[in-house]
């Protein structure tokens, strides 16, 4: 009986170290451009821009003459702004009308779409492209598509409620009272795409074991939703809620483009705009005011990134 034998395979022997690869000089070459032309390009469009408008806050200045033209003028512009400039204080309330609506209204529709939409009903490809296709364009366009779906005679909202006679029409973009909220659906209708996308990426990331064990349970869909499901997306939430910040604060195109940001649309973004560019340029007070919004942002970003570097801890 003929025997076989056992050959063992070659093992490289412990203690040894891998042999790594060096980067040539081209490789080294080519990831310096990679990530410095971008790093650079960032700190120069970014970083750079945000601690000139830090340190012009502290001066006075008309942005026409020269940099020794440039007055230090303190916590002036800061104390002037929450003292004796009115439009600051409804601005700052309508930003936080902004983000509260979007936090109640287009996250919880757009959390209602991605669930029916996780469902694979028939056509679900065709509808995640009709609610997403908003989010491809602009505010600015979304302004001008509204401002025909108010308006007073022919605009289809006033059609459908038959208030188009000269007495009888409602000037939706005109009156104080309601173009805040009339500018809030049209911004909803393109935010709520973006949202029903990013619950639906977390919800096709959910492990089915867990439905699957709530179901053995005995819980309804519902409940596994609410107690399995839900608790399951909070880095979503956490996401939502960045975005949502940072789209409420930043909102400044459809407002502008429907009337420049007055007679009730009035935010900060519209006021730094206005005093930085404006006919009555005030560099130092419009840094001021960008300023304040950046410090609103960072409030809600730095906990989040936080949040971020602690998960991969």
């Amino acid at each position: 009986m003929a025997s076989t034998e056992l050959k063992k395979s070659p093992s490289a022997p412990r203690g040894r170290p891998r042999r790594t690869r060096r980067l040539s000089s081209r490789d080294r070459a080519v990831l310096g451009l990679m990530v410095g032309i971008p790093a650079l390009v960032h700190i120069g469009l970014v970083w750079l821009p945000a601690f000139g408008s830090v340190l012009l806050s502290f001066t006075r200045w008309d942005g026409i003459g020269g940099f020794d033209t440039i007055e230090w003028a303190g916590f002036d512009n800061y104390r002037q702004i929450f003292t004796n400039y009115p439009p600051f204080w409804p601005a700052l309330q309508h930003n936080v009308i902004w983000l509260v609506f979007f936090l109640l209204v287009p996250t919880t529709f757009g959390l209602f779409l991605a669930v029916q939409l996780d469902k694979n009903i028939k056509g679900s490809r065709l509808y995640q492209s009709a609610i997403y296709l908003p989010v491809m364009l602009s505010l600015a366009i979304v302004g001008f598509i509204w401002q025909l779906v108010y308006s007073p005679e022919q605009g289809l909202i006033n059609n459908i409620l038959g208030r188009t006679g000269q007495g009888d029409l409602i000037d939706w973009l005109g009156d104080p009272s309601l173009n805040l909220w009339a500018v809030l659906v049209a911004a909803s209708w393109r935010h709520v795409g973006y949202i029903m996308i990013l619950y639906l990426a977390g919800l096709k990331s959910v492990d089915p074991s867990l439905r699957e064990a709530a179901a053995i349970d005995g819980a309804s869909s519902r409940q596994a939703f609410w107690h399995v499901v839900f608790p399951a997306l909070r880095p979503v939430n956490v996401v939502v809620l960045v975005v949502s910040v940072i789209d409420s604060l930043r909102a400044f195109d459809i407002v502008y483009v429907i009337n420049k940001g007055t007679n009730g649309l009035e935010l900060l973004s519209v006021l730094v705009t206005n005093n930085i560019v404006g006919e009555a340029s005030r560099i130092g007070y419009g840094s001021a005011l960008a300023v304040i919004l950046l410090a609103i942002s960072l409030s809600f970003i730095i906990p989040y990134v936080r949040s971020i570097f602690r998960e991969q801890r």
